[in-house]
């Protein structure tokens, strides 16, 4: 019993030291968006100052991060959205009728293996002779076909684990494939969609190069590209950076906090047994 108890407190005092060593950084960030510019270029770490707003009045006065702001939101929400509505269905018809056999399973999975700055010029090239060149849905497309494959296998491996048995009893009740799918196979499956709704949302809201590639102005710049106009060839403006930093950040860590219950039964649902 004593081994056992020793044993705990070993993990325990492992993990926390491992959420000290990932989670210092992102603290140090949270504390310097708050430190007056004249101490950000003092060297060490000091928490001795009084804690200023200025830097976030300062992005929000200078620059348009409220379009900014609209700008992730949108881009996240449609993309995600659609992506869902269209690797749903491909997950559950390769999950439940191997649709396509392995070869369409590996071709599906073949499109993560392309580096994206392979890719990024041949949309860049696309885009600007479609004319939707710095534009909301040249971003929601890319990323949409970015996150379609991920979606797909995420998504297949959680219908995988759902009971036949209960599909089948539906069916022979007179339901439909459509209705298995919408009224049964999804509600079971829900902490693994929201898992993946997390994960996709969360690499759509921190995408860095091709929103910068693909977009100039606030008609269609991302949080990430904003934060980046605050460094340039002569000076880092750290006080708005941090801020900025922690606004992008923000959002994903809330949300994923509101809901990390459902995280957390997606991630062993899908699980290999």
């Amino acid at each position: 019993m004593k081994e056992k108890t020793s044993t705990k407190i070993i993990i325990y005092f492992i993990i926390l030291l491992l959420a000290i060593f990932w989670g210092f950084p992102v603290l140090w960030i949270f504390i310097s968006s708050f430190k007056p510019s004249e101490l950000l270029s003092l060297k060490g770490l000091s928490l001795s100052f009084t804690p200023t707003i200025e830097n976030y009045l300062y992005i929000f006065s200078r620059q348009p991060f409220a379009s900014y702001l609209r700008n992730s939101l949108f881009i996240t929400l449609i993309s995600v959205i659609l992506a869902l509505i269209i690797g749903i269905p491909a997950a559950y018809s390769m999950s439940r009728f191997n649709t396509g056999g392995p070869n369409y399973s590996f071709w599906i999975l073949s499109s993560r293996f392309i580096p994206p700055a392979v890719i990024v010029l041949p949309f860049f090239i696309i885009f600007q002779g479609l004319d939707m060149f710095n534009t909301w849905w040249a971003l929601i497309i890319v990323y949409i076909l970015l996150n379609i494959s991920y979606v797909i296998w995420l998504l297949r491996s959680f219908f995988d684990d759902v009971p036949k048995e209960i599909e089948e009893a539906a069916i022979v009740d007179g339901a439909t494939y459509l209705q298995v799918l919408l009224k049964i196979t999804i509600p079971i499956s829900k902490p693994g969609i929201i898992s993946v709704t997390i994960l996709s949302s969360a690499f759509v809201w921190n995408e860095f190069l091709f929103a910068t590639i693909l977009t100039l102005d606030k008609a269609a710049k991302t949080l990430p590209v904003a934060a980046n106009d605050f460094v340039t060839g002569y000076a880092i403006n750290w006080g708005p950076l941090f801020a900025s930093g922690v606004l992008i950040g923000a959002p994903i860590f809330f949300f994923t906090l509101f809901i990390q219950k459902h995280i957390v039964r997606g991630l062993t649902l899908g699980a290999i047994k």
